[in-house]
């Protein structure tokens, strides 16, 4: 993986640790497991029967009448006319099946139990043996069907179906499946039960190859392409009673499958695949009748191999976790997700229309498993990327004020390997007389004093949002502007600059007996244009900037020794810092340069109007020097005191024509 697509997501794993790891591993084989056995959990085996209902649905076939089976049917009318409700009126059914046999079906099924006594038992049983037409008659178990057969009732059926011995009617199971409350499948082969009703008829018409021997998958729904014709020609069974209707009902009934059975209101209605979609309750028999079509039809729908569901499984949670790893972004990342679910969702209403057995078929699971997968991966390199988060805020927070490291995370790519022309503040300070009393303590009295220093100063700059540039010894670099730059960085720096000096002051106050006096933190200010980013190899690089403004702010911070004072800033930096505390301190040509620099001290605690007085002098002090030289004489006065007012006094002086004085 190293340098691929997934190289930094799989280096994250890798560095959440052990634990994480092991946790990660299990999540996985959690989310394999629902993949491949989703429909024997627990709430999302609800929602595989939701799904796959909806797959019968959609994909449904839908067809014109079929006209290989008829329905006769007792219908909710039929009881009325036969003043009679439960059970069915049998002397009916023997007319209905005298008749019937007349007109030479293929076979015909009663889906009706004959578990409790009647009148007219022995006419319908003696109506059976006789029929030349193919009957069977419908069984149930009381071992299976316990809710709907007790046991007198066990004996009695059994007693009818022993009286049919020796004749073409014989006994086939009626028992459906109801996982669930719902019948999706074929009913299960149980030992010692009759074939099914459907089977047995068309093994007793001579059509058992066709009969699907051993199925036991899905029931092949279909759809009525007309429906107000319906699926099948439904006809009520008083129809078939009067022998008159036989020549004219024998065209639709000759060499056909014909099912007897109710069709009534609240009597043996059965929820389907197609139940929840369309809110229709058929018949039990038309239940029958449609595993009857599946058997002609030979639609024997494969499921999938176990080792095949295994190896999709594998992929779904493969593929979760390599999406996790991705380190794509933006559109692509979401073409990959929306690619995803489209397979994941689309891949089962696929099958299920190529006609594979898709219950079964752990289409929510797949969901479920991708999202258990996708999140275990993400988790564990996210808990890596936050320990690595929050090492680089460490790392950058130690250089860089907390917003600006916080965006720098974010956007890594504002760090990358190149420079950028940039107007920043530049802040250099330096600790007076450090390196002389460094000889005089031991190193680790300098070690540790310095530290501390530092650490000080450090702090200053970051809480005033400057980014810390080096340290050169005791010298602090700092500089704002960049890689962020905000509208108010120049106060920042401006307050930086100041509140530096006096954090030197501070450490001076604090430092320990036995340590030779430490001298005053100078400091130096200027704006101005530098090339400022990551500059170095691939393996070492650092961040920096570069340029004639450094260099200007390190002499300015030297001149403080010449002009005894401490802070020092340039007429740029000082008219951009929004600040109104500056004093003007004359004009100077710093060492190592020809252009004279424009030098502003800050001031916070002078009195407004000597500030006003020396803006004033500034002016004088190239028209007239004299009158120049007595306001700032008298501004001393003043201020006794005030070293660097002195300095300026004496500086004025000795100015060369274009009014600056030259630093040796």
């Amino acid at each position: 993986m190293r340098g691929g697509i997934f190289a930094r997501g799989w280096r994250g794993i890798r560095e959440a640790g052990p634990r994480r790891m092991a946790l990660t591993g299990l999540l996985l084989l959690a989310a394999l497991l629902v993949a491949r056995y989703s429909w024997q959990f627990y709430v999302s085996d609800q929602a595989e029967n939701r799904l796959y209902d909806l797959r019968s649905f959609i994909l449904a076939p839908q067809v014109p009448q079929d006209d290989r089976i008829v329905l006769a049917v007792y219908t909710d009318q039929t009881l009325i006319n036969a003043r009679k409700r439960s059970p069915l009126d049998r002397g009916l059914l023997a007319q209905a099946l005298r008749n019937l046999d007349a007109m030479r079906p293929k076979a015909i099924g009663v889906d009706i139990l004959f578990d409790q006594p009647q009148d007219e038992d022995d006419e319908l049983i003696a109506t059976l043996r006789a029929m030349r037409t193919p009957v069977i008659v419908g069984y149930a178990e009381q071992s299976v069907n316990a809710a709907d057969i007790g046991y007198a009732q066990q004996q009695y059926l059994d007693g009818v179906i022993a009286r049919l011995g020796g004749s073409k009617a014989r006994a086939g199971s009626v028992t459906l499946s109801d996982a669930e409350g719902v019948t999706r499948t074929w009913p299960p082969l149980f030992a010692g039960l009759p074939p099914t009703l459907g089977r047995a008829m068309l093994a007793s018409a001579g059509d058992g190859a066709k009969a699907l021997p051993g199925y036991q998958g899905a029931i092949r729904y279909r759809r009525a392409a007309d429906e107000s014709a319906g699926l099948y020609s439904s006809l009520p069974i008083d129809t078939f009673v009067d022998p008159a209707t036989i020549p004219f009902l024998k065209p639709a009934v000759e060499g056909r499958y014909v099912l007897i059975g109710g069709d009534i209101v609240d009597y043996d209605r059965v929820e389907t695949s197609l139940t929840a979609s369309t809110g229709d309750e058929p018949a039990g028999m038309t239940v029958h009748a449609e595993m009857i079509a599946q058997m002609l039809d030979g639609a024997r729908l494969p499921r999938p191999l176990p080792v095949t569901l295994w190896a999709l499984a594998l992929i779904v949670v493969a593929s979760a976790a390599l999406t996790a790893l991705l380190e794509w972004r933006g559109w692509r990342l979401y073409a990959s997700f929306v690619a995803q679910a489209v397979a994941l969702v689309g891949l089962p209403f696929m099958l299920h229309a190529r006609e594979v057995d898709t219950y079964g078929l752990p289409a929510a699971g797949w969901l479920l498993g991708w999202i258990v997968a996708f999140t275990a991966v993400t988790s564990a390199a996210r808990a890596s990327t936050a320990v690595q988060r929050q090492f680089a805020h460490g790392a950058l927070g130690k250089y860089l004020p907390r917003e600006m490291a916080e965006e720098i995370i974010e956007h890594p790519e504002r760090l990358a390997l190149h420079g950028e022309h940039k107007q920043i503040f530049v802040l250099f300070s330096d600790l007076e007389g450090f390196t002389k009393m460094s000889h005089a303590i031991p190193p680790e009295t300098v070690a540790r004093l310095l530290n501390r220093y530092l650490d000080m100063l450090s702090q200053v700059v970051l809480d005033h949002g400057g980014v810390i540039d080096k340290f050169v010894g005791d010298a602090v670099v700092a500089f704002w502007g960049a890689p962020i730059a905000r509208p108010d960085d120049g106060e920042r720096a401006a307050k930086a600059g100041y509140a530096l000096w006096q954090a030197g002051e501070a450490f001076r106050r604090t430092v320990e007996p036995g340590v030779p006096p430490i001298g005053r933190t100078r400091v130096g200010l200027h704006w101005g244009e530098a090339v400022v980013g990551n500059f170095g190899g691939k393996s070492r690089i650092q961040y920096t900037a570069l340029g004639d403004s450094m260099n200007t702010a390190s002499r300015l911070e030297a001149a403080n020794k010449a002009l005894a004072s401490s802070v020092m800033a340039s007429r740029d930096f000082a008219e951009r810092s929004g600040l109104d505390w500056w004093r003007p301190m004359g004009r100077v040509v710093l060492r190592g340069r020809e252009k004279p620099v424009d030098l502003f001290e800050p001031a916070p605690g002078f009195p407004q109007e000597g500030r006003a007085a020396l803006h004033q002098a500034m002016i004088l002090l190239d028209s007239d020097r004299e009158a120049a030289l007595a306001v700032i004489a008298g501004l001393v006065a003043s201020h006794p005191a005030d070293r660097a007012l002195a300095n300026l006094l004496e500086r004025s002086g000795k100015l060369r024509e274009d009014g600056a004085f030259v630093l040796g």
